[in-house]
This record gives structure tokens, C-alpha cells and sequence, in this order.
């Protein structure tokens, strides 16, 4: 900012020493410069001096001189003695060892367990790079900022001490951190420690029995299952004691909730040993049974659970997301969730919910999603006050080990450096540092209220899965692995040379054990199985509910104009622009029944007579506030604003006393962590009605993973249920292949087992009944909602006030012109969307009479019912015609055709009318959309062409 300000300045920059030279002029005489200059030099004699006085300045250039020959004699000097010198600059060569230590000491640390390589030596750590010889590292220097417990040490003890606290099996990166507290807070734990860890022999002995229950289920797993696949986490049981650290500390700061995502290495062996999920439970999965009773079920390594555990900070519920074996997109899900917990808890720094990341090495640094979630954790819309991460670095991913294929960056974990998140690397064979490393990412976070990462570096004792044989493509590192004795059995042998237990008694650890693992029992102590707390949210009446239930979607009149009065309601001193000026001043108008509603008003009054009634409300999405295309302005901006972080007004959230919460987000400019995000806040908050809207309904193609493996399958995997709803805008209006299509073929090729909702309303009044039916009937699925776009403002895409105040959602409109005589139509045309109004147009134009437009709103799940009922008004009709904007490869034809025919009679004709199929969406020449839009409405009226079907 500052060098924007000199640049721009003409006080600053290339000018300076012409203004220099003009104000010396006017000191000598302040008649030599013009009166514009002279009136400005003569203001600066106002300002006081800097000694407070109010003398005038007077000329620089006899002062400058003066000093200028004082400087030449050496006036200034003052000689100091050679010796004092040197051990000035002795004393700032120690202070630049230290900073070296600390922000290069983590390359130094005795981190990996398999000691594959030499640690590289590392100048700067050197004394002698600094010029220090062995008779200066018992010379006593001052000790700086260091948290050491003294003042002055010798330089040998300086050294060793900055190598225990930043070489040892700890390494901690953090001095990239601006925030200066947090940077005093890390050397103050780290140094006044050593990094090294004080437990009691109590502390150890637990330490132990969680690393014999890390290793005794893989092993058991592994004689009792052969071949199976489970994923196993031998090689990195220290992070079962990490995560048993991790709940109990967190439960002692004040977690009452800890979500936690977490792809399959590992998850069978953190189900048991830290959810506390019956082993006889597990066993059964492994022997093929289950006991739910879902549609499709998954493998039991991508399966969730929840618990109560017992903490001396009290109970904490632990939930363990439901993940795909797209490792890391569960990263969002879980923030989301973490954040519906938060907002219901009313807790608004993160003390009651903790959320968990688990990650592996490879997929850290590998998967995009990773970087897009992150850059949500310190947003207004999306930050949940820090998370805590843990890698199982096991320093290999499926087969790639080799660093030069790994990744490009020196650490798996240096894209939190984005986020100024520390990072605790730690190794994994010495569990106490694991164990201290997880008490400082636990107190980091609870404090400051950011992410942090907890990397253990440790390995993967068998291969991919329980069938690879890793030996093929890593002999070297797999003979090191075959040459380790195990965690467990280190820190065993560790704690009987410390005296802290017998031999016998570290084995009486894995007799026991295995003893529970035969009787199917608990392995965590204590699992609370009646406790019940009061945020948990009832599901059971989401359950087993039908498309076809009532809502009763209706809002009285008078209401409605309320309503529509406090939505336009502005205050003031708010000065709106012009343009907007005249959308409040038209919705006005509306309100009192003076104009028929657009589409913006009617989806305003929706979420207003939603909040009104307690259903809060969240919308989120690239430019949601406004609106892609300008039409919602639900955040409106003062245009006399004078601070960018104040001046904006949201009406919706001013609708009535004690209403429910409005939220509107303009997000950050992803979609795959969003829509993960809100899918994972839409588990876990059936009484909000969560909205993510695409800026163009073809860019939800960069969350697809999100699509496919959450809300599309998730309930008949997992019986996760979600009411996620989607606004997709769509439309064929000549802009392109990218901004068209919202690709509906895709969401109906995905629906099966009434999964979801897939729709493309065409008034205000139906996407009004719409928002409203998601949450007023007790149905959750996923809502996906095809939104046009020029129908936003066309003058035909219309309704009325009462058709709020009556009526409900129709899954069929039928024909609306009463003037035709049922008897004479001779064709049925069928459609959805905006290409409805271009139909419309035609027939209007061409004056034709025996034809009539039928309305598909809902295409799935499919109203066989009301298509029926429909159809039968036209028993003379010989033909039906689906007519489509999108290509016939596209859009809803291949889905739909089968339906219609179910629901047509005996004889009668179905062809199809739209766009030959294309490889692209839609063309990108004006001239050949013109040309093929006015071909498919030829052709809905015309010829039947093609290939025609007959029932």
C-alpha cells in the first residue's frame, strides 16, 4: 500500500527532489516559489515541530552541509575497542543460529522410523558457518528470545539445547506464521520443554495398552481374515494413541463434539479402537453379514459410526464420517458438518466441536480438494475455528515412494502453508513425542482457533491392501520393513528398561487383548451407550417417507403481503444504486398485488415465509447475494458505503421477530469443496434448507465426485439423508457450449431407488411451492433444480399472488389455453423448461388448434399419475412429440422416453423433436443455435420425423 501511495504521490517517487529543491527555495525566500507551492509550504509551518514546539522550519542546506564536514573530520566516531567488536558480532551470529534452528531445524529432526536416508547436513545449523571455533562454545552469550530458563548460556549448551527441542524425533515448522503471538507461542512451548516429553509411568503404561490395541486388531484381523482386505494400519499404530490423546485432551478443553473424516487405512482399527464399535460387530462384516437394511450398503472400510465417550472434560460425541475411496473428498463433508453442529450449538468460536482430518501422505499432497478446503477454514461462511489434521505418513502411496515422483514440494503437508497452518512432524516409532506433538496441536487450536497438522512419519508394513505384494515395485524399503520389530514392541522393550513394567506385564497387554478380540467385546472404556445429548438431532421422522406425501405449500394473502412489505423494506440511510432502486420499487408493486411477480420475488417470498415459520435458510454459491444474473439482490449495498467491511442490508433477515436465520454466502470461487461442504452441513441439520447455487449449471461438473459419491448414493449406501437442494441454471439461449446445459442427463441417469428430486419449474409460483415443499414435507432427499435464466424476466414467466396463496408444486402443468377444444387435438407436445414459451409462440403465431403444450416440472421421480391424468383429456390425439433444447444424446430424452410410453394408449405415435445429438453441450455460432432452435419447434408441430415409436 505504501508503495502504491509513493508511486501514485506527487510528494513522492521521481518528484521528491523537485519538491525538496522548491521547499529549500521558499525557506530562503518564500517569494521565489508560485502562490499554489508558497500556499502549501506556508500550511506546513502550522504543524507543530516534532519536539512539540511551534518554531518555524528554517533551511536544510547549512545544516546538511554542517554535518557534512563534521562527518568528514570523523566527529562521530566513537572508537571502540577491537574486542568489544568482535563479541557484538559473535552475539548476533548466535541470534541467526537460533532463528536457523527454528526455521530449519525440522530438516535436521530424526523423523523417519525406516532411516532410508543420510540427514543432509545443513549449514546454517553448523556454528562453524557462522565463524564460531571449539574455543568459543564455552563462552557465555546473552540468550536472546530463547524460552530456555536462563538469560546467558555458552554457546555449547545453546546449541545442544536448540538440538533437542528442534532435531529430536519432533520437527515443527511455524516460522512462516505472520501472526506474531502465535510465532512467541510456539517457541515459548517448544523451547521451555525441549520439545521432549514428562510423562508419568501411568501416562506410559496407557500409552502402551494403546499401542498393543492398534496392533493387536491388524494381527488378529490378519490370522482370523486372511486375504481380506481391511487396509491395515500396521506401521503407524502410534496414531491410535495420537486420536486417544487427541479426544480426551479436546474433551478437557471443552469439545463436546468431534467429527472426524478419515479415509480406509486405518478406519477398521480407529472404529474399534477409539469409537469403541464392538469387535464381534466388525467380525461379522468381515463373515458377510450386516445388519441394516439399505438398498446398496458399502464395503465396512468406507462405513461411518458415532459414539459417546466418557472424557474428564465429560461426555464427547464422536462421529466418523462416511467416506469413498476418493480419500480426501470427505474433507469438505466434514466441515460442513462440524459447521451445522456449531450454528446449532450456538458455539461461535469452535470449543464445543473439533473437527478431524485424517489424511494420507500421498492424497495430501496430491488431491485438489485437499487446497479448496483449506481455503475455506478462515471464511466467513465456511470457517470452522481451526482443525486439526493428521497424516499417516507412510511415506508411500499405492506404489509410488520415489520423492522425485511423490510430489514437488520438500513436505507432504506444505500446502497448509497457504493458511499459515503449523505443522508438527513427528516420528511415529517414538509414541511419547507422538503424544506431546497432539497435546500442542490440541492447545494451538482450542487457542487460536486455526487449523494445525499433526504428520507422523511411520510406514506401511504390508502392502496396499492385505493382496499386494509392495516387495515388487519397493524391495529396498521393504527390507528395512521386514527388519523393524514393530512400535509396539520398541516402546515395550523402552518402558521394561525404564523400570515403569516387567516384561511380563507389557505381554499380559497383548494376552488381554487378544482375550477381548475372541469375546467380541469393547476395546474402549468407557463407551457410553444411554447418554443422549440435547443437541442430537431425531431422524426418525425423515424416515421412510414418500415423493408423493402432502405439503400443504399454501401461504394466506395477507400474509403474503406482509411479508412481501418487510422484504422490501429498506432502511433510510441506505442509498441503494439505481438499478436496484427500481427491482425494490417493482417488488412493491408485487407485493400489493399491482404487478405479477418474477421469479426473484417469488423465491424471496419463499425464504421469507420459511424463516417466518422457523425453517431456516442457507444459500450459498459463487455469486448468490446478487445473483448470477442480477435477479435475487438479497444482499443489498449502501452506495455512500465508506468502509468495505460495512454498508450492506440483507431484508430477508428482517422478516419477523424471533425468525429463524437467513444466511447468504458468496462463496470462494470452487465448487467441488462447496458443494461438499453444504452436502456434509445438510447431514447434519434436516430443519434448514440448504441451497447451493452454480454460477452456470454445467460448472457443478467440478464437484462430480460430490455428486456421485454423496448425494446421489449416500443414503443407499450409508443411510446418510440429505435435503441438499441444487440451483442449476439452464438454458439454450445462444451462449456457448459452457453456459447452457446444466447437464440433466447426468442427474437422471443417477436416479434409482427415489433417491433424489430432479426438476425445471417454469414460474415463480412453482419454484415458490417448490422451496417451500423441501422443507414443510418430511421427505429429505437431495432437490436438483434445472433454473432458467432469460425466463427470470420474461414477460409470460409470471404469477400472481393468489397462485401463492393457493394451490401447491404441480409435477404436470397441462395445457393452458382453455380456448382449445379437446376433441380436436390431434398432438400432444411435451416438454420441460423454457423451450416451453418458444412452443407456446410458435403455435400462437402459426394459429394452430390442434396441439396442445404439456408442462413435465418433475422429471424425477417420474408423476406417472398425473401424466396419465393429463394425457386422457386428449383421447382423439394420435401423436405425442417430446421436444427438447438440449442435443438427443442430452438432456432428459433417453431418460424420459420410457416413461411416456408407460403412460401412453395403445396405438398412439411418440417421436422426438430437439437437437441431433453432439459431442459439445451446445454450438457456439449464434447463426447454427438460431438455425437448430427454430428446426426443433418446426418440428414439434410438423412431420413426425425420425425415429417414431408406437405403443
Amino acid at each position: 500500500m505504501m508503495q502504491q501511495f509513493q508511486s501514485n504521490s506527487y510528494l513522492f517517487g521521481g518528484n521528491a527532489p523537485y519538491v525538496e529543491e522548491l521547499y529549500e527555495a521558499y525557506l530562503n525566500n518564500p517569494a521565489s516559489v508560485s502562490d499554489h507551492w508558497r500556499a502549501y509550504f506556508d500550511a506546513l509551518q502550522n504543524v507543530p515541530a516534532v519536539d512539540g514546539s511551534n518554531a518555524n522550519d528554517v533551511a536544510h542546506g547549512p545544516i546538511v552541509e554542517s554535518f557534512a564536514q563534521r562527518a568528514k573530520a570523523n566527529a562521530f566516531l566513537q572508537r571502540a575497542g577491537s574486542a568489544d567488536l568482535a563479541i557484538a558480532r559473535k552475539q548476533v551470529h548466535v541470534q541467526s543460529l537460533i532463528d536457523a534452528y527454528r526455521f530449519l531445524g525440522s530438516r535436521w529432526a530424526n523423523l523417519d522410523p525406516l532411516k532410508r536416508q543420510e540427514r543432509q547436513q545443513i549449514a546454517e545449523l553448523d556454528p562453524a558457518f557462522y565463524g564460531f571455533m571449539e574455543a568459543d562454545m564455552d563462552q557465555t552469550f546473552d540468550a536472546g528470545d530463547l524460552y530456555f530458563g536462563s538469560e546467558q548460556a555458552t554457546l555449547r549448551d545453546i546449541v545442544k539445547a536448540l538440538r533437542d527441542t528442534y532435531c529430536g524425533t519432533i520437527g515443527v515448522e511455524f516460522m512462516y506464521i505472520s501472526n506474531p503471538e502465535q510465532k512467541r507461542w510456539w517457541k515459548e512451548r517448544l523451547e521451555s520443554i525441549r520439545a521432549t516429553p514428562e510423562f508419568s509411568a501411568e501416562k506410559k503404561k496407557h500409552i502402551l495398552e494403546r499401542l498393543t490395541a492398534a496392533e493387536g486388531l491388524e494381527r488378529y484381523l490378519h490370522t482370523k481374515f486372511v486375504g481380506q482386505k481391511r487396509f491395515s494400519l500396521e506401521g503407524g499404530e502410534s496414531f491410535i494413541a495420537a486420536m486417544d490423546e487427541l479426544v480426551h485432551r479436546a474433551g478437557v478443553k471443552g469439545a463436546q463434539e468431534i467429527v472426524i473424516g478419515m479415509a480406509h487405512r486405518g478406519r477398521l482399527n480407529i472404529l474399534v479402537n477409539t469409537l469403541g464399535k464392538m469387535p464381534a460387530d466388525l467380525f461379522a462384516e468381515f463373515e458377510g453379514k450386516h445388519f441394516d437394511e439399505l438398498p446398496a450398503g458399502d464395503v465396512k472400510y468406507h462405513k461411518g459410526f458415532s459414539s459417546d465417550v466418557s472424557t474428564a472434560g465429560g461426555p464427547v460425541h464422536l462421529s466418523l464420517a462416511f467416506n469413498p475411496s476418493h480419500l480426501e473428498i470427505v474433507n469438505p463433508v466434514v466441515e460442513g458438518s462440524a459447521k451445522a453442529r456449531m450454528e446449532r450449538r450456538g458455539d461461535l468460536d469452535g470449543r464445543q466441536v473439533l473437527p478431524v482430518q485424517v489424511h494420507g501422505d500421498a492424497a495430501f499432497a496430491g488431491q485438489g480438494v485437499v487446497m479448496e478446503t483449506l481455503n475455506l477454514a478462515q471464511t466467513r461462511g465456511y470457517g470452522t475455528y481451526g482443525t486439526v489434521h493428521v497424516v499417516i505418513n507412510n511415506q508411500i502411496g499405492f506404489t509410488t515412494s520415489d520423492p522425485r515422483d511423490a510430489r514437488s514440494t520438500l513436505y507432504c503437508s506444505d500446502v497448509v502453508k497457504m493458511i499459515e497452518a503449523p505443522v508438527l512432524h513427528v516420528n511415529g516409532d517414538d509414541p511419547e513425542a507422538v503424544i506431546l506433538a497432539t497435546q500442542l496441536a490440541v492447545d494451538f487450536r482450542t487457542q487460536f482457533h486455526q487449523d494445525v497438522v499433526l504428520d507422523i512419519v511411520c510406514f506401511r508394513k504390508l502392502g496396499h491392501n492385505e493382496q499386494d505384494t509392495p516387495a515388487v515395485t519397493q524391495p529396498l524399503m521393504y527390507k528395512k520393513i521386514a527388519q523393524h520389530p514393530g512400535t509396539r514392541a520398541l516402546y515395550a522393550a523402552k518402558l521394561v528398561a525404564q523400570g515403569v513394567l516387567t516384561s511380563d506385564e507389557a505381554d499380559a497387554y497383548v494376552k488381554r487383548y487378544r482375550k477381548a478380540m475372541d469375546e467380541g467385546q469393547h476395546t474402549v472404556d468407557p463407551v457410553l451407550s444411554n447418554y443422549k445429548s440435547k443437541y442430537a438431532v431425531d431422524w426418525m421422522p425423515f424416515l421412510n417417507r414418500k415423493w408423493t406425501d402432502a405439503a400443504d405449500t399454501a401461504v394466506p394473502l395477507a400474509e403474503l403481503k406482509r411479508l412481501a412489505e418487510r422484504v422490501t423494506t429498506i432502511p433510510e440511510t441506505l442509498k441503494l444504486h439505481p438499478l436496484v432502486e427500481r427491482v425494490i420499487n417493482d417488488r412493491r408493486a408485487m407485493g400489493k398485488g399491482e404487478a405479477p411477480l418474477d421469479w426473484g420475488m417469488g423465491e424471496h417470498l419463499a425464504y421469507a415465509s420459511l424463516v417466518a415459520s422457523g425453517y431456516a435458510v442457507r444459500l450459498t454459491g459463487q455469486d448468490s447475494g446478487r445473483g448470477t444474473f442480477t435477479h435475487r439482490h438479497s444482499v443489498l449495498h449502501d452506495q455512500n458505503r465508506e468502509s468495505w467491511d460495512h454498508g450492506s442490508y440483507i431484508p430477508l433477515q428482517h422478516v419477523t421477530d424471533n425468525q429463524a436465520a437467513f444466511n447468504v454466502i458468496d462463496s470462494v470461487l470452487s465448487e467441488e469443496a462447496v458443494l461438499g461442504f453444504e452436502y456434509g452441513y445438510s447431514t447434519a441439520e434436516p430443519n434448514t434448507l440448504v441451497v447451493w447455487e452454480a454460477q452456470f449449471g454445467d460448472f457443478a461438473n467440478g464437484a462430480q465426485v460430490v455428486i456421485d459419491q454423496f448425494i446421489s448414493s449416500g443414503e443407499v449406501k450409508w443411510g446418510r439423508v440429505s435435503g441438499l437442494t441444487m440451483l442449476l441454471p439452464h438454458g439454450y439461449e445462444g451462449q456457448g457450449p459452457e453456459h447452457s446445459s446444466a447437464r440433466i442427463e447426468r442427474y437422471l441417469q443417477l436416479c434409482a431407488d427415489n433417491n433424489m428430486q430432479v426438476v425445471q419449474p417454469t414460474t415463480p409460483a412453482q419454484i415458490f411451492h417448490l422451496l417451500r415443499r423441501q422443507m414443510i414435507r418430511l421427505f429429505r432427499k437431495p432437490l436438483i433444480v434445472a433454473t432458467p435464466k432469460s425466463l427470470l424476466r420474461h414477460k409470460e414467466a409470471v404469477s400472481s399472488l393468489s397462485e401463492l396463496a393457493k394451490g401447491t408444486f404441480r409435477t404436470i402443468i397441462g395445457e393452458t389455453d382453455t380456448a382449445l377444444d379437446p376433441k380436436k387435438i390431434k398432438r400432444v407436445v411435451l416438454c420441460s423448461g423454457r423451450v416451453y414459451f418458444d412452443l407456446v409462440a410458435h403455435r400462437r403465431e402459426a394459429k394452430l388448434k390442434d396441439a396442445v403444450i404439456i408442462r413435465v416440472e418433475q422429471l424425477y421421480p417420474f408423476p406417472h399419475k398425473a401424466f396419465e391424468t393429463e394425457l386422457k383429456k386428449y383421447e382423439h390425439a394420435t401423436e405425442v412429440v417430446w421436444v427438447q433444447d438440449e442435443p438427443q444424446n442430452q438432456g432428459p430424452w433417453f431418460y424420459i422416453e420410457h416413461h411416456l410410453l408407460e403412460g401412453m394408449k395403445e396405438g398412439q405415435k411418440l417421436a422426438y423433436s430437439g437437437r441431433p445429438a453432439s459431442a459439445s453441450p451446445a454450438v457456439g455460432y449464434y447463426a447454427k443455435h438460431y438455425e437448430q432452435q427454430k428446426q426443433l419447434i418446426d418440428g414439434a408441430f410438423g412431420r413426425l420425423k425420425g425415429a417414431v415409436r408406437v405403443k
